[in-house]
């Protein structure tokens, strides 16, 4: 089969690699899934901003050569339309014994070692992984429900029903957070991005995009969906006394937080991983009921292309949040 390969940094080829079987044997630890693997030929994969952190060679965890992509969807052996929850974890393990399979300390995801990833014509998952889709919901907006699940749990976790909310960063990320907000009853959300070409994108959705200095006052819930010392700070500044941030972004690993005002006006923060196996389902239920919109908001590529893709959004080329590629 044909995949994209990362090869070390800014280098992506496409290139013949041998097809996956069925419960191949990969390298798992015992008692994880594994054994009974079905395989999906992939319609439509995302890239994500971990992808092109890999691509910048600033991920040891994804070590070269490696097939990246995580955020897939297809039609499997028997002809099911699915998509795929990529973390894939022990059954028996304590968190996901009591429902919070995200912190599993075994878990893997498609895309790191030992499970190469869905930039790829096939790829091989857990049964248990496979979420069925409708026929009429296209698959390719059916590869969103994995980002679109990150936000759907930070956004659960934050509770913002009858709040408001500032969602930092116009990502794919923050898109999804401000559509998940909204979903689960939060008044009003604004959203700030500084791109202009991805603001104007994004003026016809149901939330606010403005320009950083356009979002004044404070808010019940702040999404920092970036992850920065500089949108840690911003969080820190417009929250709400009283009120949380949920920090979903990792674009660094330090500062930005004021924890003076932070304590003197008791700011909870919540820091937020992925999402639990329910709510992956939980979030592909939303997508499909058209709880979170027109899901308008991608370009689609070959995966021929994808080297292209990357270099062009490493580069601030493209307006849209998310590029999907297409084996």
């Amino acid at each position: 089969m044909k995949a994209l390969v990362y090869e070390g940094p800014e280098a992506l080829v496409l290139r013949d690699v041998p097809d996956p079987l069925p419960g191949s044997g990969h390298a798992v630890p015992p008692g994880q899934p594994g054994g009974t693997d079905t395989l999906i030929t992939v319609k439509a994969v995302g890239i994500c901003g971990s992808d092109m952190h890999a691509y910048l060679g600033h991920d040891e965890r994804r070590p070269a050569p490696l097939i990246l992509g995580h955020e897939a969807a297809g039609i499997t052996a028997d002809g099911r339309r699915v998509t795929v929850n990529p973390l894939v974890v022990d059954a028996n393990c304590p968190f996901s014994q009591s429902g919070r399979t995200n912190l599993s300390q075994t878990r893997q995801i498609i895309s790191m070692p030992p499970r190469p990833g869905a930039f790829a014509e096939i790829i091989s998952m857990p049964e248990e992984n496979l979420v069925d889709v409708p026929s009429d919901f296209s698959l390719e907006k059916s590869a969103l429900a994995e980002p679109l699940a990150v936000c759907w749990h930070a956004a659960r976790l934050g509770q913002p029903e009858g709040k408001s909310a500032l969602v930092i960063g116009g990502g794919a990320i923050g898109v999804g957070s401000a559509l998940s907000l909204l979903a689960q009853g939060a008044t009003h959300v604004t959203l700030v991005e500084p791109n202009a070409a991805r603001l104007a994108y994004l003026q016809d959705q149901p939330f606010d995009a403005v320009e950083p200095d356009k979002a004044t006052g404070f808010f019940d819930l702040v999404v920092d969906a970036v992850g920065y010392e500089g949108t840690r700070a911003t969080a820190s500044a417009q929250v709400m006394p009283g009120g949380t941030i949920l920090h979903v972004g990792l674009g660094s690993g330090a500062g930005g937080l004021d924890i003076r005002r932070m304590t003197l006006q008791e700011v909870t923060f919540i820091g937020t991983y992925a999402y639990t196996a329910q709510d992956f389902r939980d979030t592909c239920a939303a997508m499909f009921e058209g709880r979170l919109g027109a899901l308008d908001w991608t370009e689609t590529r070959s995966l021929a292309d994808g080297p292209q893709a990357f270099a062009d959004i490493r580069a601030g080329r493209v307006a849209a949040p998310k590029i999907l590629l297409k084996p």
